[in-house]
């Protein structure tokens, strides 16, 4: 049978050469930075100065000027109570009369219809003792004619009995 090929052959290349060493070069930057770092250190410091001394002088100004704002507001606020009361104090005489007036005009109708009231009633108990009168007077004349018979038949009676009794007697 043929044989088996032969095995591929690696070939590795040679390693590079190591790089040069590094050259010290002079430079200034890293006492650029560093002076640079202090100064925005120092600027940093002054803006938190700065800032801390504004937010002190902002809250003093902003604290009287709350202390203002509260006075103006209960300045307001008591104005406005002495408005309103003012105004209640007004609504409430003006409501006051009107009852008082509302009351006097229903007096002066209650007493009208009291009036007008006891005037009918006058005239009806007047009304009432003329008629009882006359029914009285009627029933007064009505009793006379019948005590007036009453007489008259007794008086009748008497006379026929004495009559009667004279001529028992003549007889």
């Amino acid at each position: 049978m043929g044989g088996s090929p032969p095995p591929p052959s690696i070939v590795y290349s040679p390693a590079p050469p190591p790089p040069p060493p590094p050259t010290p070069v002079p430079t200034q930057s890293f006492q650029t930075q560093t002076a640079l770092n202090e100064t925005s250190g120092a600027q940093q410091r002054l803006n938190m100065e700065l800032g801390a001394q504004l937010d002190r002088t902002n809250s003093e100004f902003f604290a009287g000027q709350d202390a203002r704002r509260y006075q103006a507001q209960g300045t307001e606020q008591r104005l406005s109570y002495a408005a309103a009361g003012e105004q209640e104090r007004a609504s409430t005489g003006a409501r006051g009369e009107q009852e008082r007036l509302g009351i006097a005009a229903t007096g002066t109708e209650q007493r009208a219809g009291i009036a007008a009231t006891g005037q009918e009633e006058r005239l009806g108990i007047a009304a009432t003792g003329t008629e009882q009168r006359a029914a009285i007077g009627k029933t007064a004349g009505e009793q006379r004619l019948t005590d007036l018979q009453q007489e008259m038949f007794r008086r009748y009676k008497e006379n026929r009995d004495y009559e009667q009794s004279q001529q028992q007697y003549r007889t």
